[in-house]
């Protein structure tokens, strides 16, 4: 496809005459393929064209079309994808904005590359505007009718149309759009509609069952059904019905009488998967902006992408809108998803986005805004310039930014466009942010950049502002004070007097200074004044009633004069009376002849409520605050200028050691700043001083307090916020207690913490109500110049003294998540600040450290690694950067100098200069995936600063920081309080967007949901969890008074596989370990399940274990009265004397493990089965641990790949000792016997390394690694040797040798399992001692050598082979050997004699040596140079005899005699079937000849084989071809193909018992040495007339297997529909590696099946899925996938995937899928259990715990039972069986009466548990109120139960129960 621009009679030919070849003209394209060429006629622009596929017409005009190609190529790229500008919007263009503000009678909306339009408030709808237009008659507001603010806000996505582009005054173009759907929709008409369009609309009016709405199509009347209303209304819109005008998203559900009536649906699941299709019919003429469709990369540019979508159509994506995160990954004829952002009306040009934003309609935008708006930069570095449009820019933290064309130059004179060649840089200002690109708008105006107000924000009640008269009006003067801002000054306020004639004084383009007397942003009302006694008046202004203090002196203006008095206005409207009698010291009889309207009077504050808003004034002046005389001392100067509590503007005079030495200007007067008042945050104050440099300027600084040497300055935040609201007492008559008052520690005493405000107030806060913790040392909970909140208690106006309290529960200001964003954000901001001043320093290093932001990933290089396991790195981008991972960071890696690491940057020191980075994979490799605002998630601890710590969320691995505080106060913790790096905590999301800082900001959870990180040991790894005794956290930990050795009694608790809970009297928990409870524990036994619940047992205690540590502390530990008693059950430890007590003295655990001896033999008891570090976790003693890893356990590959099976967790196992390891405080075990590794053992390892050619490397536990050759793989050879061998494998190793560092190791079975004595087919050989003479060996190529072919015998033994002794047929070349007789090829060798003094073993390869085929006759490149020297074979029977034995002779030069063949009866015997080793490679050769029959021969080697006939030993010789080395590589299916399908397995196509295809060389006469005699022509035709007739009985054979295609095609035409054979058919393909087969016979059954048999296409989907899943690439399985969810119910082929990925363990793209799922199908129950049960595989059980969670969230109630009981079963058959218990037990407590459950409960637990909790539940249900029927069935359960396990007393007892039961029902009925 070809986009047009320029000419349109170019067009038109070209639209005659098109490019590439005839094609049909579609029927869609008919039908506006006349209304395009007249458009191109008559409208030229210069926009690229996007325009269906050119239509094929006849035409001789081809200079003319040369011609139009030359000028098409001669067309820049650049301009090609040239961006929107204003000048390129035209009226009718459809384009897609979203609200960026919204005011009262008219919506700014945002356009996509910068642009912004203007929609009115009567272009919302028809319906709208007529209730507009009955409240203007009716002259009162209308209930029913919402507000513009009511119905949009900002970040709604619209799709608009532009009605007109007009010129403004100013010489601005302005931008008008409507959202009217009469508008939008215009372009569709009611037949057009079909099922699926996503379409926008208005509500139009409100009926009994739900909505009509107006789409804006005519002829079509829309309803929005009730109920499909009822969600939207309850999520978006508050509960809230829907109001006339309300604009929504709908996508139509069905349509009736050909479009008359559309039934719309609202809900967000269908909007945001809603995808135009092609069979929606969309055209060019009525395509919508909004539309999401998938789209096709077509040309990738530097300035963007051309796609290709809906078949027919073509559209461009500009840079802007290019996915940020895949930028410079896009290709030609990528899928892809994209939304159209516009349509341009003439041309037909389509623009679209690839944004994920806008891939989900109907979802608002999250990002509206910019934080650096007005902020003015240097040397920005141009990106790219665009003609027509402006220019891009990279800002320094590397987002891009756009200024348009008008902004780059003050006027079109000055500007020049070779100044923005990509790298110039500029000076520019942030004016704006565009919500369609997230961009920054930049200016580079020079009158824009010095503006002093950017925004109305910007500017305050009360300033001074400069500006330029823009008109002069009767009510006044327009001024303009900024780029696109204007303030009007009223007619009265043009100057000290009222002007009849204004426009005499002012002129347009005066400059004019102004004061503010208000400025409402939101409203964009900025009203001035330009009075001069208003503008120069010094004194303080009234902006609120609240800033009126009695005695205030200040100008106002006379609003009114009345008989009464004056009214006098001041700023913000508010307003003052001054009495009659406060008018003069003389009474004025009529006010109003006296002071008159606009006059600027200076009046005093008598008295104010600034509740009421009432403030009375006077004329009277009190006294002149001012000074007399200019002649006043410059100390009295000083006092005027600066008082207390006024804020100041400073710059650094110098640095001190305690703070900064300071300047308040402008009058340059001395002051001081310290240190600690230089933030809120302890810990930036230091940061801020180390930074701040002489020079800098610091702004909005408060004064604290003046004395004679100097002032005391403070730049606290939250003391400055108090000073401004006013909530600074001046005196402690103001003070009143419960005040809450902001202040700083003054200083710290024993009995309290002194407390100052800013007004110089202090207080004392006593130690007892200093906090709510127990306070030892105030120094502890506070520090000097600290920022707190404190609650006035007392106070004594006498002795001027208060008390205060700074205790959290009396001083909270607001909710503590409010709070603690709150000191979060503020701190980061700090952070931030610090950055730019680092940025502007001259040191390189400093510069960077400014740049580097958490969450970046570089590339680094290993420098050293510490004592203390730290890693240090270089290779950043300075070389003196110091980069340094902890140890937990460093994640357990092996890591060396020099090594290359991927790190993440956690954060940077700004005060060391210090990088922190981590090499954990999950912050490495972050999931990119949307996140919600508000959402909840589980992350872990990754770095801590004082003020906050950064985590990582669990799902994701994003970088989040939340605050360590949520108040002033909150600064202090306990040990146990204080997080720790690794604890995982739980935190709610406040962005989901990283910001300049690189992280997302979030606040804590409940502290009760934090998971506790075990204290570490010192020799213990970082990586490694240990999980807390869950024993010791039961019941409430009471004080005891217990000691070792005492004999207490107590009731059995509960019973944990190795633990047993005992409570001891006064409620005392204690503990017995398995080891603790028999003196001879068998192995196998569990020790544990001899104590019932409820069970008096009499224990002595032997130690007591603390809780927080876990440590066992000695009786003498001040904290032994609150640990757990541990306890001992065993007879021998009742005796008086015999008991033994823990050890409680050593320093470590690893101390304790010495005392085992490595051999010793010790009895363990299982705790888990970790399965990620794949060891078994067991107890030896209550104090020490031990692991036995997996391959210790046993020599049996089954019991290694079922370690669960064999072993019970709390089951006493037998272990020898391998000795301590002395990392870790653990003993390590093994379970078969001692694990030396010694020449001659036996061991199991895993393989780490397959090495092709070479062999394998075997890795042991603690750290051994051996190799294995590859002629100790097997004790037979093979082609390929390690195709079986994968990395993780488990191996039986014999140990050949422990020579050096590496072992040597052989994993034949003579060596593994000598008492299998299994045959040696080839024999070891490890010297030339093993070789005989005339030995027949077989080995591997090892390289082709100028004397010979070197073969390998043996790891050291090599033979050599004279090319002489290779092949009879010599090569031309000797480069071809290697080329025919690849490395590692296997070839079979006699040995013709040794040279034991040159180390040399000649060898022969030589057919008559070997007894096997030549080595080069088998070569597939030979016979391919045969197969051309005999094209002319079929003709032979026409060449003399001279000619045949010609070619006889070249034949028998060539090593094709009939001797080195295989004899007729080898033949033969392959003929009949009876084969001795059938491989692969025979089948596959007779499945090859099957096929030559029905059509071209197609094998592997991708060589035409042609067939001699009369020689049947071909074939033979092509059945060495298909397993030879130089074949292409195959992919080798061992049991047929399976397709989880419904079909366990399908049978493969084996071979015949016979080859039909050997008929075909005996059809024709053979062509012999020597003419045939008549005897033996006849002999032949009977023989082929037998076989002719064997074919056809085997075709009349009902149980014949096909074996060939014809066989296949003959059954998929009697049974079409069957899946069954189409998936054998395809089978067949597969064992013959023919891929490409296999996909077009699924191809022709997804056409041939009916399509009502759904679930037979659905099995050819399913085996189609699972072939491009093993052999076809991701992008050939996501089409398959798309088309399969297209063609079928989209749930299953969703499961269906899901199901393949699991078991091709592709674990990560299946979590992708069931996250997809999880959304489209929410609603969905089977979709949560199967994704419980996938993470549930995994081993992720506490990610499936949070998916039931979500699931009941998302569910409706009536679905809830039962997904919890099946993440019950889920847990019974693959995770914790006691949650599964726990959750069953919270069910039936609920719901007790629910049977099924019960029965469910009761199946579970007879697999999984044990009889007496199966016997418990029995006893419990039986015990029921339930229905008679439903206790006989019951009953009878138990009885059967107790019948197949129980004992007779056992059945006995149940059928008592039963008669009992029936008794008392019958007595109860007779009542």
């Amino acid at each position: 496809m070809c986009a047009f621009e320029g000419d349109p009679d170019m067009a038109a030919i070209e639209e005659s005459f098109p490019r590439g070849g005839a094609r049909k003209i579609h029927k869609l394209e008919k039908s506006y393929q006349q209304s395009i060429e007249h458009d191109n006629l008559f409208d030229i622009s210069s926009e690229e064209q996007s325009i269906k596929r050119k239509k094929n017409q006849k035409g001789p005009a081809k200079t003319k079309k040369l011609k139009t190609e030359k000028r098409e190529s001669g067309k820049s790229v650049k301009e090609k994808f040239e961006i929107l500008s204003v000048e390129s919007l035209c009226e009718g263009m459809r384009i897609l904005g979203c609200v960026k503000e919204v005011n009262e009678l008219e919506l700014v909306v945002s356009l996509p590359n910068g642009l912004q339009g203007f929609v009115q408030v009567t272009e919302i709808c028809d319906a709208y505007t007529r209730k507009l237009n009955e409240q203007v008659v009716q002259e009162e507001p209308l209930k029913d009718l919402l507000r513009l603010p009511e119905l949009f806000s900002p970040g709604m996505l619209v799709r608009c149309v532009v009605s007109s582009v007009s010129i403004t005054e100013r010489g601005k173009r302005s931008v008008k759009l409507s959202l009217n759907p009469r508008n939008v929709n215009r372009v569709l008409s009611a037949e057009a509609l079909k099922p699926g369009m996503l379409l926008t609309g208005t509500v139009s009016s409100l009926e009994d069952h739900g909505y009509v709405m107006d789409i804006g199509v005519a002829g079509t009347r829309a309803f929005l059904p009730l109920q499909k209303a009822q969600k939207y209304m309850r999520q978006k819109n508050k509960g809230a019905k829907l109001k006339v005008g309300q604009y929504l998203h709908c996508v139509i559900e069905e349509v009736k009488g050909n479009g008359g009536v559309a039934s719309l649906s609202v809900e967000q699941s269908e909007i945001s998967a809603a995808i135009a299709t092609r069979e929606q019919n969309w055209s060019l003429n009525n395509l919508l902006p909004g539309l999401v469709v998938k789209a096709e990369v077509q040309k990738v540019t530097q300035f963007g992408l051309t796609l290709n979508f809906l078949t027919f159509f073509t559209g461009l994506v500009d840079f802007m809108h290019l996915d940020p995160k895949k930028v410079g990954t896009y290709f030609s004829n990528q899928a892809v998803r994209a939304c159209i952002l516009c349509v341009h009306p003439r041309t037909r040009a389509v623009r679209l986005s690839l944004r994920p934003i806008f891939l989900q309609p109907g979802r608002p935008l999250t990002r509206l805004s910019c934080q650096h708006v007005g902020a003015v930069m240097k040397d920005v570095p141009v990106q790219g310039f665009f003609n027509k449009a402006g220019a891009t820019f990279r800002l320094k933290d590397g987002a891009l930014a756009y200024a348009r064309l008008s902004h780059l130059s003050d006027s079109k004179n000055a500007f020049r466009p070779e100044a923005f060649k990509p790298g110039n840089t500029h000076k520019c200002r942030i004016i704006d942010y565009s919500q369609m690109d997230e961009l920054a708008l930049l200016s580079l105006r020079t009158s824009v950049i010095e503006a002093q107000y950017l925004k109305y924000h910007d500017i305050k009640t009360g300033a001074v502002v400069k500006g330029s008269v823009l008109s002069i009006r009767p009510f006044g003067m327009l001024v303009k004070v900024g780029e696109q801002m204007r303030g009007l000054v009223p007619a009265t306020h043009l100057a000290d007097v009222l002007l009849k004639n204004p426009e005499k004084k002012y002129h347009i383009g005066d400059k004019v200074k102004c004061r503010v007397l208000l400025c409402d942003p939101e409203a964009k009302r900025l009203i001035m004044t330009l009075k001069k006694t208003l503008v120069i008046s010094k004194l303080p202004i009234i902006a609120c009633y609240e800033d009126a203090k009695p005695g205030l002196q200040t100008h106002g203006v006379i609003h009114r004069a009345r008989d009464y008095g004056c009214i006098v206005r001041f700023y913000n409207d508010v307003q003052g009376l001054v009495p009659k009698h406060e008018l003069s010291a003389q009474y004025v009889p009529d006010p109003e002849k006296v002071f008159y309207t606009g006059q600027v009077v200076k009046v005093a504050v008598v008295n104010c409520e600034p509740a009421k808003e009432r403030m009375l004034l006077s004329f009277k002046l009190l006294s002149d605050p001012e000074p007399k005389s200019e002649s006043v001392g410059h100390g009295r100067k000083k006092e005027k200028d600066v008082g207390v509590g006024q804020l100041v503007d400073v710059k650094v005079l110098e640095k001190t050691k305690d703070g900064l030495q300071v300047t308040v200007l402008p009058h340059n007067i001395p002051a001081f700043l310290p240190t600690p008042h230089l933030s809120d945050h302890v810990a930036n104050g230091p940061l801020l001083h180390h930074w701040l440099q002489a020079g800098d300027v610091l702004h909005r600084v408060l004064c604290l307090s003046q004395s004679e040497r100097q002032l005391l300055l403070c730049r606290k935040p939250a003391l400055v916020s108090s000073v401004e609201g006013g909530q600074d007492p001046k005196s402690f008559s103001e003070i009143q207690p419960g005040m809450l008052l902001i202040g700083f520690v003054k200083s710290i005493k024993d009995y309290g913490v002194f407390i100052q405000f800013p007004s110089g107030l202090s207080g004392l806060a006593p130690k007892a109500i200093m906090s709510d913790k127990f306070v030892t040392n105030p120094s502890d909970h506070f520090v000097e110049g600290q920022t707190v909140v404190a609650q006035v208690t007392n106070v004594d106006e006498e002795k001027q003294r208060m008390l205060l309290s700074l205790r959290l529960s009396d001083c909270r200001l607001g909710g503590p998540e409010s709070t603690s964003l709150l000191l979060l954000s503020q701190c980061l901001e700090e952070l931030q600040g610090v950055r730019s001043l680092m940025s502007g320093r001259d040191s390189v290093l400093v510069q960077t450290l400014a740049e580097m932001t958490p969450g970046m990933v570089l590339d680094l290089v290993v420098q050293e690694v510490s004592e203390d396991g730290c890693v240090v790195f270089c290779g950043g981008p300075v070389p003196d950067l110091v980069l340094r991972a902890s140890r937990y960071h460093r994640a357990g890696q092996e890591v060396e100098s020099g090594q290359k690491k991927k790190a993440v940057i956690l954060n940077v020191d700004m005060l060391g200069l210090e990088v922190h980075v981590s090499l954990r994979k999950e912050l490495v490799n972050r999931k990119a995936q949307k996140l919600k605002k508000g959402s909840t998630h589980q992350a872990t601890v990754q770095h801590l600063e004082p003020c906050f710590a950064v985590a990582s969320l669990m799902e994701t691995g994003h970088l989040v920081a939340f605050s360590l505080a949520s108040h002033l106060n909150d600064t202090f913790r306990f040990d146990s309080e204080k997080l720790q790096v690794g604890q995982g905590v739980c935190l709610v999301l406040k962005t989901t967007e990283p910001g300049v800082t690189g992280l997302l900001l979030a606040v804590e959870g409940p502290a009760a949901r934090r998971v506790l990180r075990q204290p570490r040991k010192s020799s213990e790894t970082a990586d490694e969890d240990e999980e807390g005794d869950p024993a010791l956290a039961v019941g409430p930990r009471k004080k005891h008074a217990l000691a070792i050795g005492d004999v207490v009694t107590g009731t059995v608790k509960s019973v944990k596989p190795t633990r047993v809970v005992v409570t001891l009297g006064d409620g005392v928990i204690g503990c017995v370990h398995a080891s603790h409870i028999l003196d001879d524990v068998p192995e196998g036994a569990t020790p544990t399940a001899t104590l019932r619940v409820g069970k008096t047992v009499t224990a002595r205690v032997i130690g007591g274990r603390d809780v927080k540590t876990f440590a066992f502390l000695p009786v003498s530990h001040p904290r032994f009265i609150r640990t757990v008693p541990e306890l001992s059950v065993r007879p021998s430890e009742l005796q008086k004397d015999g008991y033994t007590v823990l050890n409680t003295h050593s320093a470590s655990p690893v101390e304790k493990i010495q005392q085992y001896q490595t051999g010793q033999t010790v009895t363990c008891f299982l705790k888990k089965y970790n399965v990620v570090k794949k060891w078994l976790e067991v107890d030896v003693t209550p104090d020490i641990r031990g692991r036995i890893p997996l391959l210790l356990t046993s020599l049996s590959f089954k019991v290694l790949k079922h370690p669960d099976k064999k072993f019970q967790i709390g089951q006493a196992l037998r272990a020898t000792v391998v000795g301590p390891d002395s990392s870790k405080a653990f003993l390590c075990l093994s379970l078969i016997g001692p694990h030396k590794l010694e020449k001659g053992e036996v061991a199991m390892g895993r393989v780490v390394k397959v090495t092709p050619g070479k062999g394998l490397t075997v890795a042991f536990p603690f750290g051994r690694t051996g190799t294995v050759s590859i002629f100790h793989v097997s004790d037979s050879y093979s082609e390929r040797p390690l195709e079986d061998f994968i990395p993780q494998k488990v191996v039986r190793c014999y140990v050949l040798s422990t020579a050096g560092h590496v072992l040597t190791l052989s994993l034949r079975s003579s060596r593994t399992n000598p008492e299998t004595k299994s045959k040696v087919e080839d024999p070891e050989i490890s010297s030339m001692r093993d070789v005989k003479e005339g030995q027949l060996l077989r080995g591997y190529v090892r390289s082709v050598e100028p004397s010979g072919v070197l073969l390998g015998l043996g790891p050291s033994v090599e033979g050599l082979a004279l090319f002489s002794h290779v092949s009879r047929c010599g090569l031309p070349r000797r480069d071809l050997y290697s080329k025919y007789l690849p490395e590692g090829r296997l070839l079979t060798a006699r040995v013709l004699r040794l040279n034991p003094s040159e180390n040399l073993v000649e060898l022969s390869f030589l057919p008559g040596d070997t007894g096997q085929p030549d080595v080069l006759s088998v070569s597939p490149e030979l016979l391919l140079q045969k197969q051309k020297e005999e094209v002319g074979a079929k003709e032979r029977d026409k060449m003399g005899e001279k000619k045949r034995s010609q070619k006889r002779t070249e034949k028998n030069q060539e090593g094709l005699e009939e001797g080195e063949l295989p004899s007729k009866e080898q033949v033969g015997a392959k003929r009949s079937g009876k084969r001795e080793r059938p491989d692969s490679g025979e089948a596959q050769e007779s499945v090859n000849k099957r096929q030559k029959k029905a059509g071209p021969p197609e094998d592997d080697s991708g060589v035409e084989v042609y067939y001699r006939e009369g020689e049947e030993e071909t074939e033979v010789l092509l059945k060495g071809t298909l397993t030879k080395p130089a074949d292409a590589p195959r992919l080798r299916l061992s049991s047929g193909f399976l397709w989880d399908v419904g079909l366990d397995t399908l049978t493969p196509a084996l071979p015949p018992r016979r080859e039909s295809s050997d008929s075909e060389e005996d059809e024709e006469p053979h062509h012999a040495t020597k003419r045939k005699s008549k005897k033996e022509r006849e002999l032949e035709k009977q023989k082929a007339e037998k076989e002719l007739s064997r074919i056809e009985e085997d075709l009349r054979d009902p149980g014949r297997q096909p074996a060939s295609a014809d066989d296949f095609d003959r059954l998929v035409l009697s049974s079409p529909n069957s899946s069954i054979l189409w998936l054998q058919y395809m089978a067949f393909h597969l064992q013959a590696t023919e891929i490409e087969k296999a996909r077009a016979v699924a191809e022709r059954a997804l056409k041939t099946i009916s399509f009502r048999e759904e679930q037979e296409k659905l099995n050819v989907w399913v085996a189609l899925l699972n072939l491009e899943n093993m052999y076809g690439s991701p992008e050939s399985l996501s089409k398959v996938f798309e088309r399969a969810v297209q063609y079928n119910e989209p749930l299953k082929v969703f499961l269906h995937l899901a199901d393949i990925y699991a078991k091709s363990e592709k674990f990560q793209e299946a979590g992708e899928l069931y996250n997809r799922m999880l959304k489209r199908f929410r609603q969905e129950k089977a979709v949560w259990i199967k994704y419980g049960a996938f993470l549930l595989r995994r081993g992720q059980a506490g990610a499936s715990h949070r998916v039931l969670q979500r699931a009941l969230e998302c569910l409706p109630a009536k679905e809830h039972l039962d997904t919890i009981t099946k993440f019950a079963q889920l847990e019974f058959r693959l995770g914790d069986a006691e949650r599964a218990r726990a959750i069953f037990e919270n069910v039936l407590s609920t719901y007790p009466k629910r049977t099924d459950i019960w029965s469910v409960y009761i199946d579970m637990t007879i697999k999984h548990g044990s009889q007496k909790e199966v016997r418990d539940i029995f006893e419990r249900v039986i015990h029921l109120s339930l229905a008679p029927k439903k206790m006989k069935f019951f009953f009878k359960r138990y009885l059967d139960y107790e019948k197949q396990h129980g004992t007779e007393k056992d059945v006995r007892a149940v059928k008592a129960k039963a008669l009992e039961y029936v008794e008392a029902k019958s007595s109860a009925l007779e009542d």
